[in-house]
């Protein structure tokens, strides 16, 4: 049996991965998760009583709480989800970005490395198959103009603390790779949505504030792009790259469907005045309401998956007009309660 580490896995991505992997009866899974804001255990009450499922309340900081898991539970692989990754926030503190996605991370590869191997291409009995899997972001390649699309080759330019740190994470990850011939994968993924997401990210915020019949904050001129990828056909990936990945490898993992702010508001808007009429009889982008821009907002992210689909076989089920329909479905179940 595979005795997987997940951090982060009461978050938005991590829960729906939990859920998905799960469904491999080879594994047993033991989250690690803070329980922050952005972790929430009820995104897991389908598997909370899983045999096979074992959460820790705990801090990736922590190296001496990573030590003892190591050791107690005999872990011999870590699925890393677990970071600060909100841009606004890391604009108003980036202090706990530097904490917990750079140090937290390091934290969990070096604990992983002196459990799995007696040195520097070494490997302990065992431990021939172990691997770390690090979940990143396409937010570490910086920005992209009307044209092109970020690749693994693509040189990094973070442009916030947030985007920063993760890229720090991902070259000390390489690192452990390079130099000590540890079994490590990074994955880096476009904008998630689906069922889980904290209410405070886009999607969410826009449904809330349409079904509140608040105002629907739109940064600037709301023409910002994004590539969007439903979180379950992320989750697949990530398990695809995790079983047949080639060790010190990235694979970026995108949707191909590149939408602006403004277009994601108008599709919510319309679905919602189809499946949730205002009682006013108007439509929900009466709702729109421009606000001043992000400090350092990125105007276009879209990520080129080629590789991950030619040579691993991943292909996304869901387009954004498929996804979208889930999604929304999901929430307006949550938020009328």
């Amino acid at each position: 049996m595979k005795k997987i580490l997940v951090t982060g896995g009461a978050g938005f991505i991590g829960s729906n991965f939990i859920e998905h992997i799960l469904n491999d009866e080879s594994i047993i899974v033991y989250n690690l998760d803070k329980l922050t804001y952005a972790g929430d255990l009820d995104n897991l009450k389908s598997v909370t009583n899983h045999e096979r499922y074992h959460f820790i309340q705990g801090d990736i900081c922590d190296r001496n709480l990573i030590e003892k898991l190591f050791e107690k539970h005999g872990i011999t692989d870590v699925i890393h989800f677990a970071a600060e990754s909100h841009v606004d926030n890391s604009i108003k503190n980036p202090g706990a970005f530097i904490e917990t996605n750079i140090v937290g991370s390091f934290n969990l590869l070096d604990v992983a490395y002196k459990s799995w191997m007696d040195g520097p291409n070494k490997v302990k009995s065992g431990h021939e198959n172990s691997r770390f899997l690090h979940v990143s972001t396409d937010e570490v390649y910086g920005t992209l103009g009307k044209e092109g699309l970020f690749m693994e080759s693509t040189s990094y330019a973070p442009n916030s603390p947030y985007s920063a740190s993760k890229a720090s994470s991902d070259f000390i990850v390489r690192s452990y790779f390079h130099t000590y011939g540890m079994n490590v994968v990074t994955t880096n993924c476009s904008n998630n949505y689906g069922p889980n997401q904290h209410d405070e990210k886009l999607i969410p915020t826009i449904i809330r504030k349409c079904l509140s019949e608040e105002n629907i904050p739109i940064y600037g001129d709301g023409l910002n792009i994004r590539d969007w990828l439903y979180v379950l056909d992320h989750c697949k990936g990530i398990e695809i790259a995790f079983n047949t990945g080639v060790s010190g490898e990235t694979y970026n993992i995108g949707g191909r469907n590149e939408r602006t702010n403004m277009y994601i508001v108008d599709t919510i808007c319309s679905i919602l005045d189809e499946k949730s009429p205002r009682t006013n009889g108007g439509s929900y982008k009466e709702l729109k309401s421009f606000v001043e821009d992000r400090a350092g907002h990125d105007f276009r992210y879209a990520i080129d998956a080629t590789k991950i689909e030619k040579e691993l076989g991943w292909k996304a089920d869901e387009n954004f007009e498929s996804g979208i329909l889930k999604t929304i479905t999901w929430y307006i179940n949550k938020y009328k309660k």
